[in-house]
């Protein structure tokens, strides 16, 4: 999408986020829900009661809210994207999108009052530049209609901004704490280098006056010091006036020292080389002050043994504090690191995406495979559970929802109809009997509220939990077997065949074991997804793109079927207007055709022009490659609005684009674009429709 068509979308979504921006103060909306909102300002003292919930909760539900999903409509995941191409665009989307929100909800089964009690915690989370290491400030995208479906749901953007918490990742703190050793390395260097010498020489004329006034000024002060206490004092006092107070008498570790004040960073340079090069009792000192800012003294030391013991000081009090704000600017992965170090069951609902964010944002970048995530997400948590999965892979459970949506909302009101009414509120006298849950908050419990806030986070966790409570008592599971011991859950024979089983994406076709790292079919209610196409044998589908615009998905199919037969094809996707995936019945045809595209390309001759490949090679403009192409096209961080704009990019036909400026416009899609994966021909004659997949039901992934 060209950089025309997001302004004016950006402009609407954020006029219509800056109205919520106005209904709302500072602080989070209020909520007759029981919700614990997290910010900055109570950051700490929610962690200490999160850490007491959590190591006593028997299962823990997540939920995240981000600034986007996908960074082109063609990362979309698609039937004909294989297991390894759908991993590739998740990776694509977390690297992208950044996370405001994060809901975390430990629930804990009370024997006495037979119900789960829940602690719903809504993190405000935006990511900040916290150490101040002279690096770039943190980047990230924004989908406008992201920001749309966020500010209708009543997104406090003012609070996030302004309150979020910040994070470092487990790899960032590394590598913040791998410079803080250097820049110590450093420091005890410089203190050496009185021995290398005179040091660098002096060119300027400047200098040389500047560095000489100096000497005969820490000189006058030095010898104040060794000869009269009331000298220096007088001496000292007469300095600083002169100087406009760029000199002042203070004591340094119980140590008389002169500050430096006013000087530029060449200045104090000089004067450091000049500290070195004549004096051997007086040492020059950086050290932080107040608000972090950095502070010069020329400090004077009795002996060369106080000398050391000086620079040992500074250096030791310049890492302890370092280490503190490395620490402090850890942030929310805090909550990641007790999630992980508790190995708690997570529970989250079609929550792929919201777990390849975790540890992106909180441990490290992602792996470049779905196998190495796997292997390494392993480590830090052992027992994840989908509740969509859950949901669309058992029968009971089937029963009870009637086949009826497996969406979070959808779910909640049929499987918890008696939590949404309130316990002490009744339901139909023929519903069957769930759960309690009891909400606690600041130590006051509650079963009788209002609904919270949807597609918050902390609601939206609390949700989760809830379904999997009762498809949990649907499914058998004894609540009272194991108490008042954790129920451990997780090795629970009725939850077993659930366990470590996530969707691929955000759309529901395949399934990834979060133990061996392998796909596994659908099965239940999305099995029937499967059922559309005919096996897809990834070796035999070349993409085509910047094909005429004109073309349909059926055209090019029988332009196909002309030249390689009638039953040579096997489909045709429309990812895009500017690009389809061609599934041949044979993986010759794909070599065959790559060959046939360029001879015909290189010929000028008569039959080339009445060719039947020449509708679709016509302009000399069709890109062609197989489907490892189409890979490493997800693969790269290329994410134009068109794939034939990226795919050019990526196989280095970029400068075909840069020829074509003057008509880029027209074939970048500014409106009336057709609708992503719009259309697939199969050789049986029928086109399937897509629908449209709305905003909403690709948001948060709640499906």
């Amino acid at each position: 999408m060209s950089k025309k068509q997001w302004l004016p979308r950006l402009s609407c979504a954020l006029s219509r986020a800056y109205s919520s921006f106005s209904a709302s103060s500072s602080s989070p909306p209020s909520t007759s829900f029981p919700l614990k909102h997290v910010t900055k300002s109570n950051f700490e003292s929610a962690l200490a009661e999160l850490r007491a919930h959590v190591r006593a909760a028997d299962f823990v539900a997540i939920d995240l809210e981000m600034t986007g999903v996908i960074s082109a409509p063609w990362r979309e995941s698609f039937e004909f994207d294989r297991f390894d191409v759908r991993y590739l665009k998740v990776k694509d989307s977390v690297e992208k999108f950044a996370v405001v929100q994060f809901g975390v909800c430990p629930f804990r089964w009370d024997s006495q009052r037979q119900s789960f009690i829940a602690h719903p915690h809504n993190f405000f989370v935006f990511p900040r530049e916290e150490l101040l290491s002279g690096g770039p400030s943190p980047e990230f995208l924004c989908q406008t209609s992201s920001l749309d479906f966020l500010a209708k749901y009543q997104f406090d953007f003012n609070t996030c901004i302004r309150e979020g918490i910040s994070y470092l990742s487990r790899g960032q703190e590394d590598e913040a704490l791998r410079r803080l050793t250097l820049h110590c390395k450093r420091l005890s260097d410089l203190s050496k280098d009185s021995e290398d010498g005179e040091g660098t020489p002096l060119v300027n004329f400047t200098d040389v006056l500047f560095s000489k006034r100096m000497k005969d000024k820490l000189s006058e002060w030095r010898s104040g010091l060794l000869h009269s206490t009331r000298n220096a004092t007088s001496q000292c006092h007469d300095m600083s006036k002169g100087s406009k107070q760029q000199f002042q008498t203070v004591f340094f570790k119980m140590r008389p020292a002169v500050t430096l004040n006013g000087f530029t960073s060449h200045q104090l340079n000089l004067i450091r080389m000049v500290t070195k090069k004549y004096f051997k009792d007086l040492v020059f000192i950086r050290a932080s002050g107040e608000n972090s800012c950095s502070e010069q003294f020329v400090v004077y030391t009795d002996t060369e043994s106080d000398k050391a013991l000086l620079l040992t000081e500074v250096k030791n009090e310049y890492h302890r504090d370092a280490e503190k704000k490395i620490k402090a600017a850890i942030g929310v992965r805090h909550v990641i690191d007790l999630l992980s170090s508790e190995k708690k069951l997570i529970v989250g609902h079609n929550c792929f995406l919201d777990i390849a964010h975790v540890y992106s944002k909180f441990l490290g970048p992602l792996p470049c495979t779905a196998e190495e995530f796997v292997s390494s997400l392993n480590k830090h948590f052992p027992y994840i559970v989908d509740t969509k999965i859950l949901l669309n892979s058992s029968d009971v459970l089937q029963r009870r929802m009637k086949k009826a949506s497996t969406s979070l909302s959808s779910a909640y009101l049929l499987l918890c109809r008696q939590i949404t009414l309130g316990v002490d509120k009744g339901s139909d006298s023929g519903s069957s009997p769930s759960v309690k849950i009891e909400v606690e908050m600041d130590d006051t419990r509650s079963t009788d509220w209002n609904s919270g806030a949807k597609h918050e986070a902390g609601y939206d966790a609390f949700m989760t939990g809830c379904i999997f409570a009762q498809a949990c008592h649907h499914l058998g599971v004894d609540f009272n077997q194991h108490s008042p011991s954790p129920l451990n859950l997780a090795l629970n024979e009725n939850l077993q065949k659930h366990i470590n089983r996530l969707y691929l994406s955000w759309f529901n076709w395949n399934i990834i074991d979060l133990i061996t790292g392998k796909q596994i079919d659908a099965v239940g209610s999305n099995s029937s997804l499967n059922k559309r196409f005919s096996k897809i044998v990834f070796e035999n589908v070349v993409l085509i793109w910047r094909f005429p615009s004109k073309l349909k998905a059926m055209e090019i199919n029988e332009c196909l079927c002309k030249v390689f037969g009638p039953t040579s094809v096997a489909s045709v996707f429309r990812v895009d207007e500017s690009a389809v995936l061609v599934h041949f019945s044979k993986p010759e045809f794909v070599s065959d055709f790559l060959l046939l595209k360029e001879t015909l390309e290189g010929s000028n001759d008569v039959i080339s022009a009445v060719h039947p490949l020449s509708g679709i090679l016509e302009g000399g403009k069709t890109g062609a490659a197989n489907y490892e192409t189409y890979k490493e096209i997800c693969r790269s961080p290329v994410s134009m609005a068109l794939l034939a704009d990226s795919a050019d990019d990526v196989v280095g036909l970029g400068w075909r684009r840069k020829k074509m400026v003057s008509v880029g416009k027209g074939e970048s899609g500014n409106e009336g674009r057709t609708s992503v994966g719009e259309e697939v021909y199969e050789s049986s004659g029928s086109c399937l429709s897509r629908d449209v997949v709305e905003v909403e039901d690709m948001r948060a992934t709640h499906m």
